[in-house]
This record gives structure tokens, sequence and C-alpha cells, in this order.
């Protein structure tokens, strides 16, 4: 069998649409970090666990190995600005002021919030899975996540599902 080839795997991959969301956690000093990542997985309802898949080559991977928590902002269809900023590219976006809920910040008028405390860790290939129970939660009604499919950013209201 031949070894897969990774931008092929990549590409095969990038045809799952998924949300995005910024994951944001604290660094020694108090400084908020934030990374773009699409890599986050409900994982169960009872207790309340979720997990986010976070490269071994990230500032944000550095944090989470010493930090006890993270928090989770489900981006909204109208904060592509938001995603491009936290995802390391040129923009003239600034950072945000960060809402502060229980100890979690997390980014404005993102449509979904939930504040963990990391559980547990498991390598896996050049990532990390960092699960979390979930400590806080909020819903933000009415909007449409920002979506991430095939390398692009986009609405649902611009790409019908079809």
């Amino acid at each position: 069998m031949s070894p897969i080839d990774s931008r092929a795997f990549r590409s095969v991959a990038g045809k799952f649409p998924s949300g995005v969301t910024v994951i944001t956690t604290c660094s020694a000093d108090g400084v908020v970090h934030g990374m773009t990542a699409n890599g986050f997985v409900s994982v169960s309802l009872d207790p309340p666990l979720i997990l986010v898949s976070v490269g071994e080559h990230t500032r944000t991977h550095e944090y989470l190995t010493v930090n006890e928590r993270y928090s989770v902002s489900i981006l909204g269809h109208q904060q592509k600005d938001v995603a491009v900023r936290f995802a390391g590219k040129p923009t003239d976006v600034a950072a945000p002021e960060f809402d502060w809920v229980d100890g979690h910040p997390f980014v404005p008028d993102a449509i979904g919030r939930l504040g963990c405390r990391i559980v547990d860790r498991h390598k896996a290939g050049d990532h990390t899975l960092f699960i979390g129970s979930v400590e806080h939660l909020d819903l933000r009604d009415g909007d449409l996540p920002l979506v991430f499919s095939s390398g692009q950013l986009f609405s649902p209201l611009e790409r019908p599902l079809a």
C-alpha cells in the first residue's frame, strides 16, 4: 500500500463542510491568544464534553499543553473577517475586546460559546485532541454559522446546499 499524499488527503477531507470557531486560551501572563479552527467536535452529552484538534506546531497548542481551560466561540456567517484575523492572515481587522464570562474569553457576537476545563489530552499524529468539560455555554438564536469547505469560508446564504 502506497503512502497517502497529505495534500490529497487535505483536499478530500476538505470537501466535508464544517462550522468555524475561534479557540481562545490565555498565556501565563494573562494575554488572550486565539486561533481559527474547524477541528471542533461534540463528544458527549452526559457529561457535556467537546474536543478541539490543534496542530502541535501552533502557539495555541503550546498554551493548551500547560493551561487548564479553553473557550470556543462559534462564528456567525457575518464574521468572516474575524475568522481571517485569527487564522493569522493579513488583515486590517484589529484584535477584538473579548467578552469575559466566568473567566473565559469569547469573541464578541459569536453565535455560540462554550467555556471548558481540559479533562484529557490525546496525541493524534501531528495534532493533539484537547477534551474539555463544558463549564459555560450560551447561544444567540437567529443567526447562521460561518462555514468552511474546500479551503473557503462562506455563508450558507452564499452557497445553496444542493
